[in-house]
């Protein structure tokens, strides 16, 4: 287990890292990708069970990233944790580069290929329904946007982890309020979301998806035997201030001297 000054930092480098990125690929989606890097931090640096010179592991924990667009943020964690060489980044949307735009299975430590939208759930749920059915005891951990749950294959896939009783699947909402083009509120409401997952049989849990203790207390347990939710309140393009709570830059991405400002902010100039 990592220490708290171990977990902020995995933070920042993963942050600094997907910025890079994105600029060098003159690629999108770079808010979404900084508003789960403390979610991403605690999970790799402290919960899950895993082994980056052995990432087919039979034992170990599950993640899927069901926002496939975030993929920078994903990529970035799993080269700090040496899953493959940290200079594999600068390859990051090239032609035949193995990091594709979208998150792919190709990379090792990626479970399996997301883009379109409502995918991760369905078949999170169906890799905790092998590990119950096998008796075993791994974790898969589900991260969604919230306007991700507007796609009814999710509502499906809630339905059926509780339906049996899936208690070793857990799902992480980055709710930052923003998608595509505009509000979470305006596009198609959400709220009641707390009150919808529980009465689709999940145990809920709201957290500041920021704060890392209350990330690493909401993800270190789980129910006797209900799926877990965990709707965490994030900002999108958290850390650079210029970013943050904007929706053009869920397409956008940083010029040269925004990049070095954004770096800068970051402590890495």
């Amino acid at each position: 287990m990592n220490s708290a000054a171990d977990i902020i930092e995995l933070a920042r480098r993963i942050r600094v890292n997907a910025l890079k990125m994105v600029h060098r690929a003159k690629a999108s989606h770079i808010a979404s990708a900084l508003s789960m890097c403390d979610i991403l931090a605690v999970l790799y640096g402290t919960v899950m069970n895993l082994d980056s010179r052995n990432p087919s592991l039979e034992s170990r924990d599950r993640f899927i990233l069901s926002k496939g667009h975030g993929c920078v943020a994903v990529y970035s964690t799993l080269a700090e944790l040496g899953y493959f060489p940290k200079i594999d980044l600068e390859t990051y949307g090239q032609d035949f580069s193995w990091l594709m735009n979208h998150i792919s299975h190709h990379v090792p430590g990626v479970e399996f290929s997301t883009g379109s939208l409502g995918h991760g759930l369905p078949f999170g749920a169906g890799k905790a329904l092998a590990c119950k059915t096998e008796n075993q005891n791994w974790r898969t951990f589900v991260l969604l946007g919230d306007g991700e749950m507007n796609e009814g294959s999710n509502w499906e896939a809630l339905m059926f982890a509780s339906h049996h009783n899936l208690n070793k699947l857990t799902i992480i909402i980055d709710y930052n309020n923003l998608q595509s083009l505009d509000t979470i509120a305006n596009t198609l409401e959400l709220e009641p979301l707390p009150s919808k997952l529980d009465a689709f049989g999940w145990d809920v849990q709201c957290i500041d998806g920021h704060d890392h203790d209350q990330i690493l207390t909401a993800l270190s347990s789980t129910h006797p035997t209900k799926p877990t939710a965990i709707i965490a309140k994030t900002t999108k393009g958290k850390g650079v201030s210029f970013m943050e709570n904007s929706v053009a830059w869920h397409y956008k991405n940083p010029n040269d001297e925004q990049l070095q400002i954004a770096l800068a902010e970051l402590n890495d100039a």
